[in-house]
């Protein structure tokens, strides 16, 4: 395990370098077919292209293989969750060596999640090896823009969502202890942009509107929006702006980041944000952006899973809790139509700081619980059904609702929407 997890970390993949998804994918690709699964590749536009796989001509196939004709027999199926994309830029290598010191081995994304899909690989070789036949199909589908918010990958996880029974999302867990995930922020991300007036900063102030100082006034009042007590939270985290030092400056810009633990806050939110007027005159604001990714919410399905995964921890010896995370994920999107269980990745720390690390000793019991679950019966057809496809349907209108409202608002304002 630590051996293919240290050749994953040092393929290096920058969500935003497309091209270095190749080879990461390239070698996960080549660990699945070995286990007898079949894998097609999905070309992105922007980003480095995605990873389907599900088990090589199953007895009777599973209905959400994309590309698959309709009709046949149907298989129920579930799904492993992950992605190959990382926060880290090129060349990082040489500040995050791959290396293993006290247990522990670090480097660019072995948490943040490559140790999560040596984990699902193992748990596969395991079924293979062991000839355990699962109740539904294990799929896996494995995403290079996970990281700058699966904007292309989504379509495809939502279609995957909305054809299996349970997810299985292969994340880091949360904290050392390695608890599971059963909620998670909502997360959006707007763009402030400032219009003032340029003028020369020496010779006429006076007839300029500087928007770097109107800026300063409009991130004190976006940070007063954060409510902590209420899981909300606001993070201008990018500023730019100005030309030069001797002209006042007409026009900044923010990128901010918001998370709300709770659905009902998005909307108040997002009004508040939009709605910030200008304090300096000659200076006006333009945003663009929306709350979309919802929260990951204790479901009555999510919860069921986590009691199942509960379970399958007490047969192996192991404790297992689980809580909320600040972050999001692509289990947001897929708890919206089934029941996900998030979390299930690498156990240790350091997400997104150059001491990411992982256990090393806890990868193969995360393999295992990870065999457990992909074996445990399924809830009941009908009643799960049932649930399913009314959050399809319920998700459906609401997806389609803020879509709508999002894109009114933005029109108002005179600008676009702009994704996260």
């Amino acid at each position: 395990m630590a051996g293919l997890l240290a050749d994953l970390a040092r393929l290096e993949s920058p969500s935003v370098v497309a091209a270095s998804q190749g080879p990461v994918l390239d070698r996960l690709a080549g660990e699945l077919r070995a286990l007898g699964m079949r894998v097609r590749r999905l070309r992105g536009e922007a980003s480095g292209g995605h990873l389907f796989a599900a088990p090589a001509l199953p007895a009777r196939p599973p209905a959400c293989l994309p590309g698959r004709a309709p009709g046949g027999p149907r298989r129920a199926a579930q799904l492993l969750l992950g992605h190959c994309d990382t926060v880290w830029p090129l060349g990082m290598l040489a500040a995050m060596p791959v290396e293993t010191r006290d247990g522990r081995l670090y480097g660019p994304g072995v948490y943040d999640m490559k140790g999560g899909l040596v984990q699902a690989l193992f748990a596969l070789r395991a079924l293979r090896e062991l000839r355990l036949e699962p109740p539904a199909v294990p799929l896996l589908f494995v995403n290079s823009d996970e990281e700058i918010g699966s904007g292309e990958s989504t379509r495809w996880v939502r279609l995957l969502a909305r054809r299996v029974r349970r997810v299985f999302v292969l994340e880091p867990s949360l904290g050392p202890d390695g608890r599971l995930k059963t909620g998670r922020k909502g997360v959006g991300q707007f763009t402030v942009t400032v219009r003032g007036r340029a003028a020369h900063a020496g010779l006429e102030p006076e007839r300029g509107a500087s928007a770097v100082l109107e800026l300063s006034h409009v991130i004190q009042r976006l940070h007063a929006l954060a409510d902590p007590a209420r899981g909300i939270s606001v993070n201008v985290g990018v500023v730019s702006g100005g030309l030069r030092g001797n002209v006042v400056p007409p026009e900044a810009r923010a990128v901010v980041d918001v998370r709300v633990l709770s659905e009902d806050d998005a909307p108040a939110l997002e009004a508040a944000i939009r709605g910030l007027p200008p304090t300096l005159p000659g200076t006006r604001l333009e945003v663009t952006g929306a709350i979309d990714r919802p929260p990951l919410i204790a479901t009555p399905a999510n919860l069921a899973l986590w009691c199942t995964a509960e379970a399958a921890a007490r047969q192996l010896g192991l404790p297992l809790g689980h809580g909320t995370a600040g972050g999001a994920s692509d289990g947001n999107t897929t708890s919206r139509t089934t029941a996900t269980l998030d979390g299930l990745g690498a156990v240790g720390g350091g997400a997104h700081s150059v001491d990411e690390h992982v256990v090393l000793a806890r990868m193969p019991e995360r393999a295992a619980l990870l065999v457990l679950l992909l074996l445990a019966p399924l809830a009941e057809a009908a009643a799960a059904t049932a649930e399913t496809e009314a959050a399809a349907a319920n998700a459906q209108a609401e997806d389609e609702a803020r879509r709508t409202g999002a894109e009114a608002r933005s029109t108002g304002a005179g600008a676009g929407r702009s994704g996260a």
